[in-house]
């Protein structure tokens, strides 16, 4: 079973604009950088390839950047760091000569500049690549893929299945502080200003309870997790937004700063064993990822390289 949503989480995270979760206020930060998998800055410590790798496995110790979603990446209710992205990095970083992780919670929108001011080494927060993040970090490639998905009232009764319906319905519409899902009802034709912005997919779920909306937008996983326990809504079937008129799959995965490329290399290389193994769906199943979310997408392909 995946952990329960609820508010025992320490914080919930926001998450972001114009997909998985926009572009973060950090884009107009220091150093504008080249796309994943394409980028190749000399690290500062002059060594082509970045020197983190071989400094986490002296220390022993990987600092992971969290924003506090269920179930991505949070703090539960005993105090434990767990969330697929987490427990993910402990496998890896085990296998990198790295035997322990530490939380460093944050906003989702600090996440990025956290990352490239040094607070903490690696963003394990299920991040979604997008071709503006990648201007800023570099990304393995996706751990898991992402179709979006309604809550709604049960019976569905304004049959709202995608975006246009929720236009040509004029249906009351809400989703996250930052969530892509923004920019998809946008996209379709829903204007900005109308949606009811709440501050995660609990919140979501007590906004069409309360019939104060008809709809809150969020990804599939979220949307069928939170939904579990009402008596009064249910998630639509996951579909693909459209993005300039073609569907659209999100995948997230770990972010690294621009410089560090041994680390993110060494770190893919791992991710595919896994992969291959089956190990990566036995890691992520208990969080109530299903195979459908399981992806060959590559960071490249998303960074729009």
């Amino acid at each position: 079973m995946a952990p329960p949503l609820g508010n025992d989480v320490h914080t919930i995270r926001s998450e972001h604009r114009h997909s998985r979760r926009s572009v973060l206020a950090g884009l107009t930060a220091a150093g504008v950088l080249g796309a994943a998998g394409c980028t190749r800055v000399a690290s500062a410590s002059g060594i082509k390839g970045g020197d983190l790798l071989d400094r986490l496995r002296a220390q022993g110790v990987v600092r992971l950047g969290i924003a506090g979603e269920i179930p991505f990446g949070y703090i539960d209710r005993n105090g434990h760091l767990t969330g697929e992205a987490p427990e993910l990095a402990k496998v890896i970083f085990k296998r990198l000569g790295v035997d322990r992780v530490q939380p460093v919670p944050t906003e989702f929108g600090s996440l990025i500049p956290g990352l490239n001011s040094q607070q903490f080494d690696v963003v394990a927060a299920g991040m979604y690549v997008n071709p503006e993040r990648c201007q800023q970090v570099i990304f393995a490639d996706p751990d898991y893929q992402m179709l979006d998905s309604f809550i709604v009232r049960k019976g569905n009764p304004k049959g709202l299945h995608s975006y246009r319906d929720v236009v040509a319905k004029k249906a009351r519409f809400a989703t996250g502080t930052g969530y892509a899902e923004i920019q998809y009802a946008v996209e379709a034709g829903y204007k900005e200003s109308d949606i009811l912005i709440v501050p995660d997919q609990v919140a979501g779920l007590n906004a069409v309870e309360a019939g104060r909306v008809d709809v809150f937008a969020g990804t599939a996983l979220t949307a069928r997790e939170v939904v579990k326990k009402s008596a009064k809504a249910e998630a639509t079937k996951p579909f693909a937004p459209l993005v300039k008129g073609k569907p659209h799959v999100d995948g997230g995965a770990f972010a690294f700063r621009p410089t560090e490329t041994k680390l993110r290399d060494a770190f893919n290389v791992e991710l595919r064993k896994l992969r291959q193994s089956g190990e990566l769906f036995r890691i992520l199943r208990p969080f109530g990822f299903t195979k459908a979310e399981l992806t060959d997408l590559t960071a490249k392909e998303l960074c729009g390289g």
